[in-house]
């Protein structure tokens, strides 16, 4: 009686996970692929996405093209460059270091770059670089600053460590603050090759080959990026692509397929076939063990979508984008890779998000736009500087009787006035501004999106040259 008992609940449990894994409507269905591919139209670059749950695919979807000119499909090993999405694999080897008992957190990482930050007093260690609360500027704001256009030129983590060495002082104390800086990854990359005696991407691949991920890998040397790469296209009244030459890795540049990204997945779950350490993999999904911080750990974010805890990261290079969001207590994840400059997978994965679960849209959980038209605005009088508290920028300038957009970092935006007082990017109209006056009487912008709540700049009046503005990380920044 007991065989048979133990027998019903084993096959019980087993059709409740085949329904859980099986569970897809034909409606989600339908809904999903509309979601994958309202920005892939006919001839066009497009994405790949799939979803996966208790380590099943339950949803694989690809759309567009990998090559226009060779006329090539995007497919399970097609090759994107998913950017900052491999931090974690970053973070993932700086992790097998430390249980080789190579490397600990506390570790000051000038005891392998004592020429780095001589004036900072307090330890820069290896978990300040992970958790991104060391201080160090980011390498591609300091190339701003000095005028270079980081994509046009062909950097390597060396020439990152050599801008370093100029530096004199950091943000901020370390371990005080949060700040995103790639800075951070390039540099664990570099540690990982003093540590190992191996370079960052023979160590990488070696991780990738246990992890049996054989079609990723991080890229050194531009020129010799193996595999069918899905090339990035921008579209501005036509599909163009560009020639990628950046050789700077560690905080990105790592390519990969979404085959590869479903077999990381299903191991992050606790499934699939590897010969990695499983007690790394579950650290690595954890918040750093005595960190202050709680929002950042193994190059993964932590926080709430719509009430739901979830891990996950957004990935941008150009026109490559990549997303990944993770719902621990659900075992699902899900994942969107994109070649197009007209694609926004960070909100398209959300939207997938949605559909699995049931979830509100986001306008309810989210103010996307301004509530109603204000009192009208002449091109001329938004024309200037502002700034939030903390310095981030915004400039409005007008050039051939057409407004733009400048942020430091940033390609120039055109703009177009949608209202009165409301002006959106042309090219993505989601990205609005509206430009109101506060209660001091001084002029106002409220940016609005559609992934993250409006925030506001206030207008100075006066700049003093040389100003060292910070860059919005948003809507697409190259990270």
């Amino acid at each position: 009686m007991k065989t048979l008992i133990l027998c019903f609940i084993l096959f019980a449990t087993l059709t409740s996970q085949g329904q859980n894994i099986n569970s897809l409507t034909p409606k989600q269905i339908r809904l999903l692929d509309s979601i994958a591919t309202q920005d892939v139209p006919k001839n066009a670059p497009g994405i790949a996405t799939a979803i996966i749950q208790d380590g099943e695919i339950i949803y694989e979807k690809y759309a567009g093209y990998a090559d226009l000119k060779e006329n090539i499909l995007i497919k399970n090993l097609t090759r994107f460059n998913i950017a900052s999405n491999g931090k974690q694999f970053t973070a993932l080897a700086v992790l097998t270091l430390i249980e080789k008992g190579n490397l600990k957190l506390s570790d000051d990482i000038r005891k392998w770059f004592p020429t780095l930050f001589p004036n900072i007093k307090e330890n820069i260690t290896v978990q300040s670089l992970l958790n991104h609360t060391s201080g160090i500027r980011d390498c591609y704001d300091l190339w701003s600053l000095q005028g270079y256009t980081w994509w046009e030129k062909s950097f390597n983590n060396k020439d990152v460590l050599a801008l370093m060495e100029k530096q004199s002082d950091v943000n901020f104390a370390p371990d005080t603050k949060y700040l995103y800086s790639n800075t951070n990854y390039i540099l664990l990359a570099l540690l990982v090759e003093k540590v190992s005696n191996e370079t960052f991407v023979e160590y990488t691949n070696e991780m990738f080959i246990q992890l049996n991920m054989p079609n990723t890998s991080f890229e050194s040397d531009f020129t010799k990026i193996r595999g069918e790469i899905a090339r990035a296209y921008f579209n501005f009244d036509t599909w163009t692509t560009y020639k990628w030459i950046w050789n700077v890795c560690g905080d990105g540049n790592i390519f990969s397929s979404l085959e590869d990204q479903i077999q990381w997945e299903k191991l992050v779950q606790g499934k699939g076939t590897s010969t990695f350490s499983k007690k790394i993999l579950v650290q690595s999904q954890k918040f750093i063990e005595g960190s202050k911080l709680n929002n950042y750990g193994y190059g993964l974010e932590f926080g709430k979508y719509k009430e739901l805890e979830y891990t996950f990261h957004e990935g941008v290079t150009g026109a490559w984008k990549a997303t990944v969001i993770r719902f621990p207590q659900k075992n699902l994840s899900i994942l969107t890779l994109t070649n197009t400059g007209k694609s926004t997978p960070n909100t398209q994965t959300r939207q997938m998000a949605d559909i699995i679960l049931e979830l509100k849209p986001v306008e309810a959980y989210l103010v996307t736009k301004p509530a109603s038209i204000g009192k009208y605005v002449s091109e001329d009088e938004i024309l200037g500087t502002y700034l939030t508290e903390s310095d981030f920028a915004f400039t409005f300038e007008k050039k051939d009787n057409k407004v733009f957009l400048k942020r430091v970092g940033r390609n120039d935006v055109e703009l177009e006035r949608e209202a009165d007082n409301i002006f959106h990017q042309k090219f993505d109209p989601a990205f609005k501004q509206e430009f109101t006056t506060n209660s001091k009487g001084e002029k106002q912008i409220t940016a609005y999106y559609i992934n993250h709540s409006p925030y506001s700049l206030t207008k100075v009046n006066q700049i003093l040259k040389g100003y060292d503005f910070k860059w919005v990380q948003f809507p697409f920044v190259p990270h």
